[in-house]
């Protein structure tokens, strides 16, 4: 019976508009002109236009990662201090993977110091006049987190001040791998979703957010994006992207590690989590996914973009399989079964991104699949009261105390 129903909805779904359009014709509302017109656009918008993006892996790629959409408009991604990210390093990293990149591809990476660090070696950093707005602005008062890296601190930082009396490009790279290796602290990387830069401005208040709480952050842009090689990108080489910075981080500093992924970036961060898991190598100490979706064929049926096409009885043969096949998957439903660290998610109910449900269901996939020796996994709720849709779950007055409760939780624990 739910298969004859199914069957009924795909020839009732693909008939209507071509259907309507000549009955229109029939009874004398339009004439055979508009008739021809009409058909005509219809085949080019829901038959020609699915056909063209099944047979196009690039089509595919540039709607699934959206790397032609920039923004803010002019930003100097070398110069993060222009969008109030003071004690930050920007640099780049080498990708290498000798079977497709022979020279490898270069990535746009941003280091942002702690709050701590950064008021403690500000005239050294040369932020001073930064650092007084951003008092008056109180990003830098309020408590002091994380005591046993102030300690440390304390501790060092008259032989550091000795040694790096002032921050200039030739000692940049020495003084903040020198921060990092310091006992006591904690790091996040955040994976961003599609569109723009690691400089966009939603972005940049996750990354105050985690300084305010003396973490330093990690962010850069995949392959593709902004000032990276613009390499097309695929699922393969943006979760190769992350593990390359997560090792470079792992290799500096043996304090806990924590990813944050956003939209698609939950994504890269599960299937990188589940390989770091297959090849046995130290992984982070817990994720969080914000605003995550179950899998590809899952967010793009329900994605505002698709709604004209969803209901077309060739829509999973036109546009979900065919990125199925071309390893577009992201199935992080999947992914989430493989790797035991704890996982926190967040989601909030007006997102029309990603909707609610998705990330819900990530969340029932989660308790039902992984073992009970794990981490757990937790979810948060958003109400959509609160208007943070897709983008400023950041801005959450709960978010600080969420975020410190779950990083502290579990930064003494390994699973």
């Amino acid at each position: 019976m739910y298969e004859l129903h199914s069957c009924l909805n795909l020839v009732f779904y693909a008939t209507i508009i071509p259907g309507t359009i000549l009955i229109s014709w029939l009874t004398g509302l339009v004439g055979l002109p508009c008739l021809v017109i009409a058909l005509l656009l219809f085949l080019l918008f829901f038959v020609l236009l699915p056909f063209a993006f099944r047979t196009s892996v690039t089509l595919q790629r540039g709607i699934l990662f959206l790397t032609f959409i920039t923004y803010p408009k002019g930003l100097d991604l070398t110069k993060p201090e222009s969008i109030g990210l003071y004690a930050t390093r920007n640099f780049y990293i080498t990708v290498k993977n000798h079977d497709e990149d022979e020279d490898g591809v270069r990535i746009g990476v941003w280091h942002v110091l702690p709050k701590n660090a950064a008021r403690r070696f500000r005239r050294e950093l040369n932020v001073a006049a930064d650092v007084e707005s951003a008092i008056v602005n109180n990003e830098l008062s309020g408590p002091i987190h994380g005591n046993d890296n102030n300690r440390e601190l304390e501790r060092l930082a008259p032989a550091l001040r000795a040694e790096f009396p002032v921050i200039v490009p030739e000692n940049e790279q020495l003084f903040y791998e020198r921060l990092l290796r310091m006992p006591g602290g904690t790091v996040v990387l955040y994976l961003h979703g599609n569109t723009a830069t690691r400089g966009s401005g939603h972005r940049s208040e996750v990354y105050k957010l985690l300084r305010h709480l003396n973490y330093h952050v990690f962010s850069f842009d995949y392959r593709g994006y902004a000032d990276s090689d613009p390499v097309p990108p695929s699922e393969d080489g943006v979760v190769r992207d992350a593990m390359m910075v997560f090792e470079y981080i792992a290799n500096l500093t043996t304090n806990p590690i924590y990813i944050w992924g956003h939209s698609l970036g939950t994504g890269v961060a599960t299937h990188m989590c589940a390989k770091l898991a297959s090849m046995k190598e130290r992984g982070p100490h817990g994720v969080i996914l914000e605003s995550p979706f179950t899998n590809i064929r899952d967010e793009i049926r329900l994605h505002p973009f698709s709604r004209p096409f969803r209901h077309l009885p060739w829509f999973d043969y036109m546009v979900s399989q065919p990125m199925y096949d071309n390893r577009l998957r992201f199935e992080s439903d999947k992914h989430i079964s493989k790797f035991p660290q704890p996982v926190m998610i967040m989601h909030a109910e007006d997102d029309v991104v990603v909707p609610f449900h998705l990330g819900y269901q990530l969340y029932r996939t989660g308790l039902d699949t992984r073992s009970r020796s794990w981490g757990p996994v937790e979810f948060h709720r958003f109400d959509r009261s609160h208007g943070y849709g897709h983008k400023y779950l950041c801005r959450a007055p709960e978010m600080s105390g969420l975020v410190e409760s779950f990083i502290e939780g579990y930064r003494n624990t390994i699973y």
